[in-house]
């Protein structure tokens, strides 16, 4: 299986593959499906308010990510930059917890695929459909980087021309072409457009934070980027216009398009694709088989996320392996530069967490879920931080800033918003489980585990080996990374 001459992965992402990463990583179920309840929760205008901040806060840490991703282009990206600019310990716990994350992502995805089959194929059990894919995600990973980079830019391409086509055809109708123009009404009518104030934007906050989970991918695929000081800061570039202009675009569409209170919008899911908001708005335009389409876009949205997983994860252990972080088996490469072991390990956690889902109504899997909903979140804190660190450092050693291919923007403003935006995420992931007459402690230790295990990762690893927060003159800032 394994090549021993072969110590390296192999850079073969190209600028295409590197571009599709970055925006399909932010296009996926949180706006085919969750973007009803969005709408339906704070109104039209909350959720372009909410969205619209979330998108600022992800362009500020995406630039950040940027920034030392070319200057230090490495697999393991913002776990060995946290281990790097902040604290081994602190390191280590961000470098686990992303690969949890993204493991059970894969658990998800595979449980979402099966659920969305059903729509065709009813008769089918649920674990046929989990187990193919599986082994399709699986077999585009382990073929070779190239593979994935391939098949993530088809998903990808898929996703972003049905949210074309879907402004395109709202923009039609609103227009009164092809139907009868709502004009404002919809805006004006009941609460709209700001519906449960201040506390329904908070709560958009956290589905907002969810559904642009995955931008940070670009960062773990910059290991294997072919020219990363060209490619990365294009890619980035790019990415914050459009994300703004789908999400942003996506709510205007259906603000105009579809009231509030409609109850379609707070019931559509997985399962119920024929009212996603979507399909409601092609439907009208008279598309024909507009549940179809879309239900297959959102299959592969879904395929996406966990063909991103897996890519993810397996190069997150990789990189800890390498660090010392993980058992050096997972460092092991095949003749195409693909980690297998590690790539394996991730694959079995999978479908461990899978299993889960299938034993005592899914409690434990339930469980998991929501640790991995809060490491997402935690990997962005780590990732404003060590940027922070990382630019301090640099001033700290007198060290020119010319050294840096590219420098995010509004330094140290950036950073510091991203951090503060995301501790209030954090916060707030369930707090209404505190305001009631009493506290849902089951409701908050849910939400909340996840932080708790991150932190005894932490102070684990710190206790063993008695490590400190680096000095800024005792920074490594060598650009030591393997080209």
């Amino acid at each position: 299986m394994s090549d021993a001459a072969n110590t390296k992965l192999k850079r073969s992402l190209k600028s295409r593959h590197m571009n599709m990463i970055a925006l399909g990583g932010s296009i996926g179920t949180g706006l085919f499906v969750a973007g009803g309840e969005v709408v339906s929760t704070a109104g039209p205008g909350g959720a372009l308010v909410a969205y619209g901040f979330i998108g600022i806060m992800v362009y500020f840490l995406m630039t950040s990510l940027g920034e030392m991703a070319t200057y230090l282009p490495v697999p393991g990206s913002f776990g060995t930059y946290a281990s790097r600019y902040v604290d081994p310990a602190f390191g280590f716990a961000l470098g686990w917890n992303y690969w949890f994350n993204w493991a059970i992502t894969l658990a998800a995805e595979l449980v979402a695929g099966a659920l969305i089959m059903k729509y065709w194929f009813p008769e089918i059990p649920a674990i046929v459909w989990s187990a193919l894919f599986l082994t399709a995600l699986f077999l585009m990973n382990y073929l070779s980087t190239r593979s994935f980079g391939e098949s993530e830019y088809f998903f990808s391409s898929m996703k972003v021309i049905t949210v074309f086509v879907f402004l395109f055809v709202g923009t039609m109708l609103i227009l009164g072409i092809g139907g009868t123009s709502p004009g404002f009404e919809n805006w004006t009518r009941g609460e709209a457009p700001f519906v449960g104030g201040f506390g329904s934007i908070m709560a958009i906050f956290m589905v907002a934070g969810f559904s642009f989970q995955g931008t940070e991918l670009i960062g773990v695929a910059a290991g294997e980027s072919e020219d990363p000081e060209k490619n990365i800061p294009k890619a980035i570039h790019s990415i914050f216009w459009r994300i703004l202009l789908f999400y942003i675009g996506a709510f205007v569409v259906i603000g105009f398009l579809i009231p509030y209170d409609d109850p379609n919008l707070l019931n559509s899911s997985v399962e119920n694709v024929a009212i996603s908001p979507f399909t409601l708005v092609l439907d009208r335009f008279g598309f024909a088989f507009a549940a179809s389409f879309i239900n297959a876009i959102i299959l592969t949205a879904v395929l996406s996320a966990g063909n991103s997983g897996l890519y993810a994860s397996t190069r997150m252990l990789y990189a800890m392996a390498k660090a010392g972080d993980a058992p050096k088996i997972f460092t092991k490469l095949n003749s195409r530069g693909v980690p297998v072991p590690a790539l394996l390990a991730t694959a079995a956690f999978g479908v461990f967490a899978f299993l889960t889902s299938l034993i005592g109504e899914g409690t434990a899997y339930n469980w998991l879920i929501n640790i991995s909903g809060m490491s997402g979140f935690i990997a962005w804190l780590g990732i404003a931080i060590a940027h922070y660190r990382f630019r301090r450092a640099f001033h700290a050693q007198g060290k020119s800033l010319d050294a840096i291919p590219f420098k995010a923007l509004f330094y140290p403003f950036g950073p510091i918003f991203a951090t503060i935006l995301c501790l209030i995420i954090i916060a707030g992931q369930n707090y209404t489980a505190f305001t009631g007459d009493t506290i849902d402690w089951y409701g908050a230790s849910v939400a909340y585990i996840g932080i708790p295990v991150f932190l005894l990762v932490y102070a684990a690893y710190k206790s063993k080996y008695k490590t400190h927060v680096i000095p800024l003159k005792e920074v490594n800032l060598d650009r030591d990374y393997e080209k």
